[in-house]
């Protein structure tokens, strides 16, 4: 035991965290900040640090360049936190060598496809209260999702009441294309907004007709008082 606490326990430098430990195995460091109350991502992590545990805690947001300094970053816990919100470019800086990203059991509802499509890295998802819609569905199908949790990432809100309840994956496998009733609903709005100003043109050709009748009539009017030039001639 003592010599497996210093093989993996051994503490490095002094720039660790202070809510955080910090040990190396192999030449590979290690942040654990798993179960330290954080409700963000802490601003001092090594830049040489290769796997960050920050499970557990009471983080909300993943801020965009919030891991950029980290270039030798291969995995990232993130489980078990209270994340709501994922900025576009939070993951940018790492893309290239993260190996694996667990954001499993959070609050995650949805999330842009544009933070998570450029990860060569393998995702966890499970577990969070997803609102199926077309940018999960191009994650699922796109991203590298670990194979053993992607069963267990769950409509809990959808278009149609049907789906609540069950697997994105069970879903989809059914023949349902998000991404295709979203291009249908935009097609509707786009059909209603041309009609709209189509409808608007026609209104205003209509009173600009009446308008001009109603003034030829009114000078037609005006006109048939006045004695005419054969009159006063005679």
């Amino acid at each position: 035991q003592a010599f497996f606490c210093l093989l993996f326990c051994i503490p490095w430098g002094s720039s660790c965290p202070r809510s955080c430990q910090c040990t190396e195995r192999a030449g590979a460091k290690a942040v654990l900040c798993s179960s330290r109350h954080l409700e963000e991502i802490p601003k001092d992590i090594p830049r040489d640090v290769v796997l960050l545990k920050l499970d557990a805690n009471s983080i909300t947001r993943i801020p965009s360049n919030a891991f950029r300094h980290l270039s030798r970053l291969e995995e990232i816990d993130l489980s078990r936190n209270a994340i709501e919100k994922i900025d576009r470019a939070a993951f940018k800086g790492v893309a290239a060598g993260l190996r694996t990203l667990d954001l499993s059991s959070n609050r995650i509802r949805s999330i842009p496809k544009e933070a998570l499509l450029a990860l060569n890295a393998k995702l966890r998802l499970a577990n969070n209260p997803w609102h199926c819609e077309c940018a999960l569905q191009e994650v699922l199908w796109e991203a590298r999702l670990d194979p053993d949790s992607v069963q267990d990432i769950t409509c809990h809100t959808a278009p149609r009441e049907e789906y609540v309840g069950k697997p994105l994956l069970q879903v989809l496998d059914a023949g349902v294309n998000f991404c295709s009733v979203r291009q249908r609903t935009m097609d509707v709005a786009v059909f209603v907004t041309m009609f709209g100003w189509f409808a608007m043109v026609i209104v205003y050709v209509i009173c600009y007709v009446r308008h001009n009748q109603e003034d030829a009539c009114k000078h037609r009017d005006y006109l048939k008082p006045l004695p005419s030039t054969q009159a006063q001639a005679e």
